[in-house]
């Protein structure tokens, strides 16, 4: 980890504002773990850091009210660079370890490479997908710079994350626990995971 004077303090984020249209349910709510999968994430980043969010829609609230530290979207941009920017815009020196809310294998041990590889002097640290070999922008710390390049970019009409990290000055991270960057986002996905759990 490249530790300077200046490093903005990192806070960790579970994106949980998608609609969950090919799933066909709420897939921050789905428990592989015994607890809903919302649950799950923060109390894994809560392993590492101080503080954690929940992004989410403004019409979810209600869906984590057992949970006091929410970010209802502010930013109208859709997607995941909603709650990004949502979160950016409320506490824009604060750098986010950030997680999509479909992650059922994700552990502590990818975590913690991704903490101890964080350069701060770089827009952001983030896995190299095993699926496409480009950034992860989901599984990833965003610094501040980072998050202004994505600001810039939705308000130019480009609102991937994933887009934008091609074109930022970054450090891309080999994950050897690759198999937990897994995303489930369907039927059949949830199915294989519970049948890898054993459930």
């Amino acid at each position: 980890m490249t530790i300077q004077g200046n490093t903005p303090p990192l806070k960790g984020l579970v994106l949980c504002g998608g609609f969950s249209t090919r799933m066909q349910e709420d897939k921050s709510s789905i428990a592989y773990h015994g607890m809903p999968q919302w649950q799950y994430l923060v109390t894994l980043l809560q392993s590492f850091l101080a503080e954690v969010y929940i992004s989410c829609r403004t019409e979810q609230q209600d869906n984590f009210s057992a949970y006091p530290h929410l970010i209802p979207d502010s930013v109208s941009s859709g997607g995941p660079s909603a709650g990004l920017l949502s979160a950016h815009a409320g506490q824009p020196a604060t750098a986010w370890l950030v997680l999509a809310c479909d992650l059922p294998l994700l552990s502590k041990q990818s975590l913690e490479l991704l903490i101890q590889s964080r350069d701060a002097t770089k827009s952001a640290t983030s896995f190299i997908s095993p699926f496409n070999d480009s950034p992860e922008p989901l599984i990833a710390i965003w610094e501040p710079t980072g998050l202004a390049a994505l600001q810039q970019n939705v308000i130019a009409g480009k609102n991937c994350p994933r887009k934008t990290m091609l074109n930022m000055d970054i450090t891309l991270l080999q994950n050897p626990y690759a198999t937990e960057q897994f995303n489930a986002n369907t039927p059949e996905e949830k199915a294989t995971v519970l049948s890898n759990l054993g459930l």
